[in-house]
């Protein structure tokens, strides 16, 4: 008979950002190939408990100290031979870039995963038996983008073998910095027009202008149009690779070969300002998500060892004391000491007004188990205090805050690319060599067409030009960013275009009951003795049990029961122990204590309920209640019920989602039918499917998703499973949970289900601009083609080429100022 070790994965995998990360798949191969060991799995985090290996092996072989040795051993191992650094790069201004970034890094050996995107972030895994850091960093250099060195560090994620930072704001890098700083090449584009209108100007309306002034007009133009795309172009030809850059100074020089100086310039006017306007419209994007870092204070006012002082945010560590002035933003996560204020939580959690805050009622308690502080007394990094002055006790370093997770999130989402995304990027691997290939063959049109080589070839540039797709390589990702920054503004955390766009697809939804669609405050209405049993003594046993609990009708009946015991003796209860979906077990004097559902009982060698027991739990159910029924060794104490708020709004929300588009809404239940059929017609739903254990609501959701694209909401921690199986998990109130934002697809801060709407249309905006930045993109393409194949001049195709560019970034922008219909 096997045996189970399991070990937290922080300790064996300390560096990996998380148990996605294939370094520990590499873990479980290489502990599954021990001789004794039957069987290596992962067990998901879940509240307050991380991810843990869990190894089944056979005692009779290893010993329970070897089998540890080897699991730190082959952590040890992988650890070492496996990097993985995140860096936020200079020079990456532009999605071609990054492309042509991604694209060169994965070619090296040694790299196993390389991705980059606009906004300047770039993850790496890499082998260091084939590869160095200093070599990437080389290679990178060499591709002109460089790691940045932090200058204030808000979501450092320390998940690299080797010491780097990766800061999120703070620092605006730029590419083109030169004589003129981040707007140097915009001043180039200008000064290039400027000479280009004197230079016609003076060819055209200066009598007896020498010919070579003019010229020398249009030769300086070429200069300042040419310079930026000249640097690209060079680095493009290094990497083997034939990019609008290239192309750009081939027809720019085919123009000046041909005498068609003015022109020429005119072609590299467009595209050097169309180029420098492009960045400037993604760097809006890209600074709205940079703002977010900044919204936490450099400095903090903490007292220590009674002493008061003013030290750098990056020096609070968990415990430390901090005093908030009114009116003033909080350094740090961690719960209220002393005070009590209304503080304005908008900058992380999107809610519109401030919320009342109140010191902890146990503040030995609240820092025993701070994910279990209650929102009333939980506060935020970056949210600003109101008329008050408080005292906060840390509970995270600024590194791990909130808000740094968020902004490190919010980063990384771009990578995730959206459906329409990796189409475009099949359709352009398809797409442009067929364009060469044109080109190529136009080139040859003097032989079958009765013109001079010149003007084949000036036709195949323009052609060349025409069907550039570099409005549909940024169509996608700059709508994706401007909707992901658009989303965190209004506390909703989109992790990538994937969940976008599935987001704003979708029509169906799956709902969690308790906490989601309910307070997730029951209280207790009811205590049903058993003929003998007095309510004190049922009470005290359920009391001293579900104490050791976090789950949110254990916390309810430890709350109220508690006030209605007063000051009558509570027992000592132990071994607790989680019966999922049915319950908890444990031991008060000396006997087995069971608290669960009727279900529980009469199954896994547990006694059936006795009569009088069963009675009251359906007496109970037929009103709606949630039932625990409590049993201490073999007699039944009695049953407790329980009822849980319909949350205020969730009918409003329901039918606003219904106006979006979400046509079948279906709540998912542990508790018994009849309660979950109760609460459903309270909100507005017209089905309820209850009695369903965690697996029963994994398969409910795939089942769903067999018929439709679907979403499960809710609160990330014990739905993770089904959020997993949906198309889109959503979690709410995911600011005061870590689980909550690491697992769902979508997490809104707030514990708020009026956010959802909000989500859900924004969502379906930006697929819409999605829709209509590709329809846009390859219209002109087709428009274009035809057009200068006809005979339309290379100056008029670089002029819709990147009028349809910009028009596409512009359009992507507008999602930035969406309000939702709520607001508008």
């Amino acid at each position: 008979m096997s045996e189970k070790l399991r070990v937290d994965l922080s300790v064996l995998l300390p560096s990996i950002p998380g148990e996605a990360d294939a370094c520990v798949q590499r873990l479980q191969q290489l502990l599954s190939n021990r001789v004794g060991v039957d069987e290596v799995h992962i067990r998901p985090g879940a509240a307050d408990k991380p991810p843990q290996l869990c190894i089944h092996y056979d005692p009779d072989q290893l010993s329970l100290t070897r089998i540890r040795e080897l699991a730190k051993a082959a952590g040890a191992e992988i650890s070492s031979r496996y990097g993985h650094l995140q860096w936020q790069l200079d020079g990456m201004n532009h999605q071609r870039k990054a492309a042509s970034v991604t694209d060169r890094l994965q070619k090296m050996a040694g790299v196993l995963e390389a991705s980059a995107n606009a906004s300047g972030l770039l993850h790496i895994e890499f082998d260091r038996e084939k590869t160095l850091e200093d070599v990437i960093r080389a290679e990178l250099s060499s591709l002109g983008a460089t790691p940045r060195a932090a200058e204030k560090d808000h979501s450092a994620h320390n998940h690299d073998h080797d010491d780097h930072k990766h800061a999120s704001g703070g620092h605006k890098g730029h590419q083109h910095g030169g004589v003129f700083g981040a707007n140097s090449e915009m001043i180039f584009a200008l000064i290039c027009g400027a000479l280009l209108g004197v230079g016609a100007a003076t060819e055209k309306l200066v009598t007896g202008a020498p010919a070579w002034l003019p010229l020398a007009f249009y030769v300086i133009a070429y200069f300042f149009g040419g310079f930026y795309t000249l640097r690209e172009a060079i680095e493009n030809l290094r990497r083997k690779r034939f990019e609008i850059d290239t192309l750009m100074l081939v027809a720019a020089a085919g123009a000046a070969a041909l005498g068609s100086w003015a022109e020429g310039a005119l072609l590299l006017f467009l595209f050097s300002l169309g180029h420098a306007l492009e960045s400037y419209a993604m760097g809006r994007a890209k600074r709205a998500i940079e703002a977010l870092a900044e919204l936490a204070p450099d400095t903090a006012t903490v007292r220590r060892d009674g002493q008061t002082s003013e030290i750098a945010v990056e020096e609070l560590v968990v415990g430390d004391v901090v005093l908030v002035r009114p009116n003033e933003r909080l350094p740090a996560d961690g719960f209220l000491l002393v005070g009590t204020t209304s503080i304005n939580q908008a900058p992380v959690t999107g809610e519109s007004m401030p919320v009342d805050k109140r010191p902890v009622d146990d503040a030995a308690l609240a820092r025993s188990r701070p994910d279990a502080i209650e929102a009333a007394s939980r506060a935020f990094s970056g949210t600003i205090n109101g008329a008050h002055a408080i005292e906060i006790e840390v509970t995270r370093r600024s590194t791990d805050s909130t808000l740094a997770r968020v902004v490190k999130m919010v980063s990384e989402a771009e990578t995730r690319k959206s459906p329409t995304q990796r189409f475009t990027d099949q359709f352009e691997r398809i797409f442009v060599p067929a364009v060469l290939l044109l080109a190529f063959l136009l080139l040859f049109a003097w032989v079958v067409v009765d013109e001079p080589f010149r003007d084949s070839f000036y036709r195949a540039m323009a052609v060349l030009v025409a069907a550039s797709p570099c409005a549909l390589a940024i169509a996608t990702p700059s709508a994706v960013l401007s909707g992901i920054a658009r989303a965190a503004r209004g506390g909703v955390l989109i992790k990538g275009g994937a969940p976008l766009e599935e987001l704003g697809s979708l029509n169906a939804m799956a709902f969690d009951k308790t906490g989601t669609l309910t307070e997730g405050r029951p209280r207790i209405t009811d205590v049903v003795t058993a003929e003998g049993v007095t309510e004190t003594e049922l009470l005290a046993v359920a009391v001293a049990v579900e104490s050791l609990s976090d789950h949110p009708l254990a916390a309810a009946i430890a709350r109220d029961g508690r006030e209605r015991l007063g000051q009558q003796p509570i027992p000592t209860a132990s071994d607790l122990e989680n019966l999922i979906g049915r319950g908890v077990t444990a031991r008060v004097d000396g006997q087995t204590v069971w608290i669960g559902k009727a279900e529980l009982f009469g199954s896994n060698g547990i006694a059936p309920l006795g009569a009088s027991a069963a009675s009251a739990i359906e007496r109970l159910r037929e009103t709606g209640r949630t039932s625990m029924v409590v049993r201490q060794g073999d007699r039944d104490l009695g049953a407790i019920g329980l009822l849980d708020t319909p949350r205020e709004g969730a009918r409003d929300a329901l039918k606003q989602l219904r106006e979006l588009g979400i046509t079948r809404m279906i709540m998912i239940s542990g508790d018994h039918k009849k309660v979950a059929e109760a609460v459903a017609s309270e909100v507005g739903l017209d089905e309820a499917w209850g009695d369903l254990m965690p697996e029963d609501k994994v398969e409910a959701i795939r089942k769903l998703r067999e018929e439709t694209k679907v979403a499960m909401v809710g609160d990330g921690v014990n739905d993770a499973p089904a959020m997993a199986n949906a198309t889109v998990g959503i979690a709410m109130g995911a600011a005061g949970s870590d689980v909550a934002l690491e697992t769902a697809d979508v997490a809104l801060m707030a514990d708020d289900l009026r956010n959802l709407p909000f989500a859900v249309g924004l969502s379906r905006h930006t697929r819409s601009v999605i829709r209509q930045n590709v329809f846009v993109s390859l219209g002109i393409v087709a428009v274009l083609v035809p057009a200068t194949i006809m005979g339309l001049g290379i100056g008029a195709a670089v002029a819709v080429h990147e009028g349809s560019t910009l028009l596409v970034v512009f359009n992507a922008l507008r999602l930035l100022t969406y309000k939702g219909r709520d607001k508008e």
